[in-house]
């Protein structure tokens, strides 16, 4: 069972109440009994000179009495001093107690405030909540729109896609035989000047063989009695050209078996050849022919072996 503060200091100040009764009680008796060995002692006096060493000994008990009694009274103001202090610190427990109920008090206090503060954060977290819901219902509106519009953008370049196509196509078509026809008049002249005799300048010679699967067209084919050169022209020459030219010099006797007696040569001829492609070219064995200001020239220098197929 607990016990309150309030119980304590009352059972303290009883406690003090009853010590001081019976301490007056006890002076009173020790003054009756003073008054009372007083009165004895002097009528012992009276009485009789002979119990002198009688009532010395009443008179030593008496001054021990004194003594004790003294003593007794000391004691009780020691006791008294330190109730006294047992009391203020009871008062100074007390006066704690209540600091610290006021700061329990304060401390609720802000506790109550600070649940009111979270009640409107969690209020405001609830409405932006809302907001982000509806944003995000918005934005996927947005984006069905946009995907929408998207779909049609994609079906709309796909078709100008293929018209464009179809454009280039032509186009590149076109521009093939223009750059064709502009290599074309210069073949003889170039191979001529390196010592191959030309006969014959074809365009556009194809030819598949099912039974071989094989198949491939050449743009230009040079020929002669023992030599042939299979010219592949392009506007903008590419590595990528270079390598399937040498794919289509692989196939030629093959698929030619009227030339597989004759020196094959390869060369690659473009309006525009980029230095790096010209390089390549050249290390794969290709004459390089391309156009320089107002004519049609080799980019191959003196020391140029072409490969023979």
């Amino acid at each position: 069972m607990s016990v309150t503060l309030e119980e304590i200091w009352s059972l303290f100040k009883e406690t003090d109440r009853l010590i001081k009764e019976q301490a007056q009680e006890n002076r009173t008796g020790f003054l009756e009994l003073r008054d009372l060995i007083s009165k004895h002692a002097e009528e012992a006096r009276i009485r009789s000179e002979e119990t002198e060493g009688e009532f010395q000994e009443v008179n030593r008990r008496f001054q021990e009495t004194d003594r004790k009694f003294q003593e007794t009274d000391r004691k009780f103001q020691e006791t008294t001093l330190k109730f006294q202090e047992t009391d203020r610190k009871f008062q100074e427990t007390d006066r704690k107690f209540q600091e610290t109920t006021l700061k329990f008090q304060e401390t609720d206090r802000k506790f109550q405030e600070t649940t009111l503060k979270f009640q409107e954060t969690d209020r405001k977290f609830q409405e932006t909540d809302r907001k982000f819901q509806e944003t995000d219902r918005k934005f996927q509106e947005t984006e069905r729109l946009l995907k929408q519009q998207s779909q049609d953008t994609d079906r709309r370049m796909a078709k100008l896609s293929e018209e464009v196509n179809q454009k280039i196509g032509r186009l590149g078509g076109r521009l093939g035989d223009f750059v064709e026809e502009l290599i074309k008049p210069a073949v003889v002249r170039l191979f001529q000047e390196r010592g191959i005799e030309v006969h014959a300048v074809s365009r556009n010679v194809e030819a598949n063989n099912p039974t071989l699967k094989l198949a491939m067209q050449i743009d230009l084919l040079v020929t002669n009695t023992d030599t042939c050169v299979l010219i592949e022209v392009k506007s903008n020459l590419s590595i990528d050209d270079v390598n399937e030219h040498v794919e289509r010099m692989s196939k030629f006797k093959r698929l030619f078996q009227a030339y597989a007696g004759n020196k094959v040569y390869g060369a690659v001829a473009g309006m525009v050849v980029p230095e790096n492609v010209a390089k390549y070219a050249y290390r794969k064995g290709f004459f390089v022919i391309a156009h320089k200001g107002d004519s049609v020239k080799f980019l191959n220098d003196d020391k140029f072996r072409p490969m023979v197929w």
